[in-house]
C-alpha cells in the first residue's frame, strides 16, 4: 500500500526532470515566464497601492486600530491575489498543457499522437468537451459539498480534514490525468475508471502536487511538472498496451508465450526515462 503511494508520488519528480529536456522546454517555460511577469506585476502593484487602499478602507475613527487591521487586511489581500494568480495561471497555461503531454508521450514512445486539427473535427468535439467539463464540476461539487458540512459537525469534524486532503489529492490527479487521457479521447467516466483500478498510485500522486503547490516559488514548476508526470504514469501504467499492462497481461496468460514477454520488454525500454 505504502510502496504504491510512494511510487505514485515519484511521478511528480519524474515529471519535473522531463520538463528541462530540448523539446520540452518550451511548453513548460513559456507558461512559467508569463506567470512570473504577472506574479510580479500583481506583487508591484499590490506593494505600491497597498497604504492607498487601506486609508480607503479603514475610517477615519478606526485609525487607533490601524496596527491591528493592518496584517488582517494584508493576509487577507495575499489569500486573495494568490487564488486571482492561480486562476490566472491555470488560463495562461491550459493552451500549453495538452501539447506538453503530447510531446512528453511523444518522446517516450517514439510515437505520434493522430490528431485531426481542422475546424469540423474542433466544432465536432467542442460540445463533448464541454460536456466533460460539466461532468467534472459536478462529480467535484456532488462530493466537495458533503465534506465540507463535515468540517461543521461535531466529532466528525477532527476526520475532515484527512478526507478533504485525499479528496483533494485525488481531485488533482483526475485534473492532470486528463492531459495526456484526453489526448486520446478517454472520457471523463473512462479515465475515473481507469484510475480507479490504481487508485493508490493516484492518491500518492496527487498528494505529492498538492504539497509541492503549498511551498512558495516551488509552485511556479508544479504544473509543467505535474502534466509531464502523469503523461509518465499514463504511458507505464495506464495505457492500453503500456508496460504494465502487458506485464500484467503476460502473468495471467496460462500458456505464459515467450514473445508477450519480449513485447513487454520492448515497450518498457522504450517508455524508460534515463
Amino acid at each position: 500500500m505504502a510502496t504504491q503511494t510512494l511510487v505514485g508520488a515519484s511521478y511528480l519528480l519524474r515529471g519535473l526532470s522531463l520538463i528541462h529536456r530540448p523539446g520540452l522546454r518550451l511548453y513548460a517555460y513559456i507558461p512559467l515566464a508569463i506567470n512570473t511577469l504577472l506574479f510580479a506585476t500583481l506583487i508591484w502593484l499590490g506593494a505600491a497601492q497597498f497604504g492607498t487602499l487601506i486609508d480607503s478602507l479603514l475610517p477615519q475613527w478606526l485609525d487607533w486600530l490601524r496596527w491591528l487591521l493592518w496584517p488582517l487586511f494584508a493576509i487577507t489581500m495575499a489569500v486573495v491575489a494568490f487564488f486571482i494568480f492561480s486562476m490566472i495561471t491555470n488560463l495562461v497555461a491550459a493552451p500549453f498543457n495538452g501539447m506538453l503531454a503530447e510531446a512528453v508521450e511523444r518522446q517516450l514512445t517514439g510515437q505520434e499522437i493522430h490528431q485531426s486539427g481542422t475546424w469540423k473535427t474542433l466544432l465536432q468535439e467542442a460540445l463533448p468537451a464541454i460536456w466533460m467539463e460539466l461532468n467534472k464540476i459536478g462529480y467535484f461539487a456532488l462530493r466537495a459539498i458533503p465534506l465540507l458540512i463535515l468540517f461543521f459537525i461535531p466529532g466528525l469534524n477532527i476526520v475532515a480534514p484527512f478526507l478533504w486532503f485525499a479528496f483533494s489529492a485525488w481531485m488533482l490527479t483526475l485534473e492532470y490525468m486528463d492531459y495526456p487521457m484526453g489526448n486520446h479521447g478517454v472520457t471523463f467516466p473512462e479515465q475515473r475508471q481507469r484510475l480507479q483500478q490504481h487508485r493508490l498510485l493516484g492518491l500518492g500522486f496527487g498528494g505529492a502536487t498538492m504539497l509541492a503547490n503549498s511551498i512558495p516559488l516551488v509552485n511556479f514548476l508544479v504544473m509543467p511538472s505535474a502534466v509531464a508526470g502523469a503523461t509518465v504514469l499514463w504511458v507505464t501504467q495506464l495505457k492500453p498496451n503500456s508496460p504494465e499492462q502487458e506485464r500484467s497481461s503476460t502473468t495471467q496468460n496460462v500458456s505464459g508465450q515467450p514473445e508477450d514477454v519480449t513485447a513487454a520488454s520492448s515497450h518498457e525500454s522504450r517508455a524508460e526515462i534515463r
